[in-house]
Formats: structure tokens, sequence, C-alpha cells
């Protein structure tokens, strides 16, 4: 009877899978015996949700391309004939932008959640660097994808975007001009765009999805403590502190997925404009080259990086100089080895450089500056210890006001612009940057706790 068993099971399907495809090892390494630390929280909902946006708007994203026309004399009224025409299209149009908006709402939570405990220390470097470059591949899908609809926010946001890559000397023109395919937005825009949105983009930002799952798995996912839970083992190899992804978070993972379903589901049927914030006024009256909308915004996930773009004027240039020239100097005073005299040089070039290029190239600059210093975090911060728990108290506060500073960089993003909103940016974006800049100052600085050597954690 047992050898019977035993042939049942090497002969059934998913026996001959696994002499043919990793399958059930790769559902134990991954999910069923991927030990866990047992102390998640809250803010640990949300990886999991950006996964199943994704797949979301991949999903509502093939739908929506089989009624939509990429062609600028048809784009409009393909949209409208989806909303209208297509039985449920509406439903599956406005989950795809409603997802588009939260995609963005639980990215930026996961990512401040890495801020918070330092999910981006050693040894997880390359996962948070994976993880920043999925944020910009977003980024530029998101681009790509808010011309599609061919709305005159639509039109005039790519008119405007890409006329920012002019401002780059000596290739600026050439470089906008390739990105449109033509001297300005149109239909070459709009089908090279529809390109990149449904094809290009995709297929890399998948591909970094598994790699950014792929090397956290390698290393274990960290914890609110920042204790390495692979440190202690017990006599079978598993970490004391874990437990199986498989059923206990998956369990946990669903109760946060069906809490987001509610919230998601509430904003399409009853605010999938979500007071212009989602989708535009303008965006619903068809493309017009020849009409220029009184105010031309981006969408609310891109204004904190549109309000430093604005920021950016002559008189900002010059306090951008000042402060480059005051780091030069402090590279010459503190920087040791071939670093002594390299980056006081490079501080000098670029200063000259600034003197003679427009303000408006250096907003781009500031605004491209501001993702990338994102990605050598796991290098500036200096602290002894990983999460905010264990950190000084005027740590948490520095946290505090650049989030501070960032919140409102997106507020003012999508006001009008004006002296007063200028000037609070301009505050607002040199809080950001010395966030990043001054943290190998301040992060080894203060008093701090001493972490557990095991995880905090209580049952409920």
């Amino acid at each position: 009877m047992a050898t019977a068993d035993k042939e049942v099971e090497t002969t059934g399907l998913t026996g001959w899978i696994d002499r043919r495809f990793p399958l059930t090892s790769t559902w134990k390494k991954h999910v069923s015996e991927y030990y866990a630390p047992k102390n998640f929280n809250f803010w640990y909902f949300f990886g999991s949700l950006a996964l199943l946006v994704l797949v979301n708007q991949i999903v509502t994203g093939i739908f929506l391309t089989m009624n939509y026309k990429p062609d600028a004399t048809l784009a409009f009224a393909s949209v409208e004939y989806i909303m209208r025409e297509v039985p449920w299209g509406w439903l599956i149009r406005y989950m795809h932008s409603t997802g588009a908006s939260m995609f963005f709402v639980v990215v930026y939570l996961h990512m401040f959640r890495g801020l918070m405990y330092g999910s981006y220390r050693k040894p997880r470097e390359l996962v948070w660097i994976f993880g920043c470059a999925i944020f910009l591949c977003l980024m530029a899908e998101a681009f790509f994808g808010y011309l599609l609809p061919w709305g005159q926010m639509s039109f005039w946001g790519a008119q405007v975007i890409v006329n920012l890559f002019s401002a780059i000397p000596f290739i600026g023109p050439d470089l906008s001009l390739w990105i449109r395919g033509d001297y300005v937005v149109s239909d070459v825009t709009l089908n090279r765009f529809f390109a990149f949105h449904v094809i290009a983009i995709p297929l890399v930002l998948i591909g970094l999805v598994v790699a950014h799952l792929v090397a956290l798995h390698e290393v274990g996912s960290n914890n609110p403590d920042g204790v390495e839970i692979k440190a202690k083992k017990d006599a079978n190899g598993i970490p004391l502190d874990g437990i199986p992804f498989h059923p206990y978070y998956s369990v946990h993972d669903f109760m946060g997925v069906c809490v987001f379903l509610l919230i998601f589901a509430a904003i399409i049927f009853f605010a999938p404009e979500m007071g212009g914030y989602f989708l535009e006024a303008n965006n619903f009256v068809p493309a017009n080259p020849l009409q220029t909308p009184p105010e031309i915004a981006p969408v609310w996930y891109f204004t904190a990086f549109y309000a430093m773009l604005r920021a950016t004027t002559d008189p900002f240039k010059i306090v951008l100089m000042i402060v480059i020239a005051l780091l030069g100097v402090l590279a010459l005073v503190k920087a040791r080895g071939k670093w002594k005299l390299g980056l006081p040089v490079l501080a000098a070039v670029v200063l000259v450089f600034m003197a003679l290029t427009e303000s408006k190239f250096w907003g781009v600059v500031v605004m491209g500056t501001a993702v990338v210093s994102l990605f050598f975090l796991p290098w500036l911060d200096r602290s002894p210890v990983k999460s905010i728990r264990y950190r000084p108290l005027f740590h948490k506060v520095f946290y505090a006001i650049f989030v501070f500073a960032f919140l409102m960089l997106g507020f003012l993003g999508t006001r009008p612009p004006s002296p007063a909103a200028t000037l609070i940016a301009q505050i607002c974006a040199l809080i950001y940057f010395a966030f990043f800049l001054g943290m190998p100052f301040w992060t080894p600085r203060g008093k701090f706790k001493t972490p557990p050597e095991r995880v905090h954690y209580k049952p409920h």
C-alpha cells in the first residue's frame, strides 16, 4: 500500500512537473519554507499590496488595449467608447486609472517603511537599489501612460515635460526631438509612448520586481527591530525568530488585501476622479494644440518633484552655488586620501558650469537628483543601528521634518505658482537635500538604545 502511494506521488502531475521544472522546490524556497521575522507589523502590508496593484494594472491594461486606438484622431474617442459602449469598460478604465494612483500610494508607504526601519542597510543594499529602480520605472510608466487618453492635460503635460529636456546643454534640443519623434507632440509621439507604456517598460518592471524579490529572499526580510533573524537558528537551521511565510503571512497579507480592496472599490465607485487629483477635469476635454490650459500640473504623485523644478529660479541657483561651494570647502578640510583634492576640484567645475547655464537646466538636475539620491541611501546612513526605534530623539525629529517637507512640496506642486509658494518650496527642497547630504554627519551622532538580540514579539 505504501509502495502504491509512493508510486502515485511520484507519477502524479506534481511529480511529473518537478522532474522537469523546480516547481515544488521554488514554492518551498520562496513561500512555504521562507522564514520571515515573526514581528512584522502594519507597515509590512505594502510590499504585497504593491504586487497586487501591479497585477491589476497589467490585467486591466490588457483589456483596455483591446479597444484603445493609439491614433491622434481616434485616441480620445476610443477612451470615450470604452467608457460608454464597452460592457463594463468604465469599470476597467477606472480600475486602471485609480490603480495608477494607488500604486504610488503603496510604493511611497513601502519606501517610507524601509526608511524608518533601515531596510536599505547591509546586507540589503541590492534589495533597496532594485526597489529604487522599480520606482524610476513606475515614474516612466506613469508618464508614458498619461499621454494616452489624449486629453488637454495629457497633451500639454507631455509637451511641458519633454520640453524640459531641451534645457540640457548641447544635446537638449536633439534629445527632446528624439523623445517626441516630431517637432511637437503628435501622432508619432502617441504611438511611441503607447509602445513604451504597453511593452517596453512593463517588461523591465516585471524583471526588476522578480530581481527585487529574489534578492530579498536571498538575504531575508528586515523587521521593525532591525535584528537579523538568521543569526540565531535551531538545530535544524530554522531561525528561532522566524515563521514560514505561508500560511502565516499569506493569511496576514490577505487581511490587508481585503481592507485595501474595500478602499479601492470605494474610490472607484464613489470618487474615481478624487476631486481632480486622480483624473483632472481638463483631461475630459480632447487635446487641442491651439489652446493651452490655464494651469499645467502633473498628477499628484509627481508634484513634489515638480515643485522642486519650479522652485529652481535664478536666486535659488545662487543659493545652490553657495551650498556647493561650502561642500567643496568641507571636503577640502575633512576628506582624506585621493578625495582630498578630487572633491573640491569637482565642486569648482560644477560651480563654473552652473554660472554658465540657465536655471531651467538646474531645475531638471534638482528634480532628477531628488530621485537619484535615494539610490545612495545605504552608504549615506552611518547610524550604528538600523531601526528608528533605537535611534535618538533628534533623529526621529529629522525624519518627521523630512516627511513634512516632502508632503509640503507635493501640495505646492498642485497649486498655482506665487512668490510665497516658491519661497516655501525652495526651503522644503533644501530640507530634502540636507536630509540626505547631512546623513554622514548626523546619523552617527547621539545616544542610541541597544537593539535586542532577539526580536520583540507580542502574539495578537
